[in-house]
């Protein structure tokens, strides 16, 4: 048996998306366990698979039903591996690129009213009290504070989370977790979401939750929505929160991807239209999913994630 083969095997009769290649040892990468790498130069990619694992990528990366519970799910009915690590790049690209062309006006404003404090602070004009008085720059604020219980998490405690990707029962209830917390954003009422600002406990729990996302079946977005609404901020802050507190992890598991090449190339058509696919596709996505908790109706995922709890069970 390969070593694909001993890790995910493929039953009778099913074909693997990405076929053709030997593969090393797995390694972690990003957030994910298990990435497996071709043992030599161009990775024969598809364009189908390309566009596939673009959609994918673009729609489990924001809405709220686990793109690693999905991973788990690919790898077991369809014998899907895990793509190249330089095409895996190119599709977290994508999604970087749809958060920030989606909310482009909160990055700007958030740059520029930052900078414009930074300089008063610096030149005495303002204190540090008045940074609760300009809404972008203590977004911007809560933002690196939410950064940061995420990296500690990621630091240490990554291995034993991603660890749980080998337990299906674990990812199963992960799910059903997921699902869950959905469902009981039905059950808050109107009035109790009316927070305008997020405020240091807040980000503190909101970074949390993502770091806690990481492991497999438990979906970041919904999770870390969920948790501002539990502290009362406003459904669209608290999505608004959520997805700009992506941007550092989304960049820092880049970094940690970039780190790790060692020479493999890709088919540059194939790298475009993972990255084009998963951008276009991230975008309605973000805009699906803000329109739904605008409307207070993120819990419509949970009967989803419930059902494919259910189905990782069944595996």
């Amino acid at each position: 048996l390969t070593i694909e083969e001993r890790l995910w095997p493929v039953k009778p009769g099913r074909t693997t998306l990405l076929s053709g290649d030997s593969f090393n040892l797995p390694r972690q990468e990003g957030f994910l366990y298990g990435a497996l790498q071709p043992s030599y130069g161009m990775h024969s990619m598809d364009l189908p698979s390309s566009i596939f694992l673009g959609v994918v990528q673009g729609l489990t990366e924001f809405l709220p039903v686990s793109s690693s519970g999905h991973l788990v799910l690919f790898q077991n009915l369809l014998g899907y591996t895990e793509p190249a690590l330089l095409f895996d790049v190119g599709l977290h690209v994508g999604t970087l690129a749809a958060v920030c062309l989606y909310f482009r006006t909160d990055l700007k404003n958030m740059a520029a009213e930052s900078w414009i404090f930074a300089a008063q602070l610096r030149h005495g004009e303002k204190a540090a009290k008045d940074l609760e008085h300009n809404a972008y720059a203590s977004l911007t604020l809560w933002v690196v504070i939410g950064t940061l219980p995420t990296g500690l998490i990621g630091l240490f405690l990554r291995a034993p989370l991603e660890r749980l990707f080998a337990s299906l029962t674990a990812v199963g209830v992960m799910l059903l977790c997921t699902g869950t917390l959905l469902a009981a954003v039905k059950f808050i009422p109107a009035q109790y979401n009316r927070r305008r600002r997020v405020g240091l406990f807040a980000a503190l729990a909101v970074g949390a939750a993502q770091g806690l996302a990481i492991a497999p079946g438990l979906s970041r977005s919904g999770t870390t929505i969920v948790c501002g609404m539990f502290f009362k901020l406003e459904r669209d802050l608290a999505a608004r929160f959520s997805f700009l507190l992506s941007l550092p992890a989304i960049l820092g598991a880049m970094i940690v991807q970039l780190s790790d090449l060692d020479g493999t190339r890709l088919n540059l058509l194939s790298w475009f239209l993972g990255f084009l696919t998963s951008a276009l596709v991230g975008l309605v996505a973000l805009k699906v999913l803000m329109t739904l908790i605008h409307k207070g109706k993120i819990f419509y995922f949970a009967p989803y994630c419930w059902a494919l709890g259910l189905l990782v069970f069944w595996l």
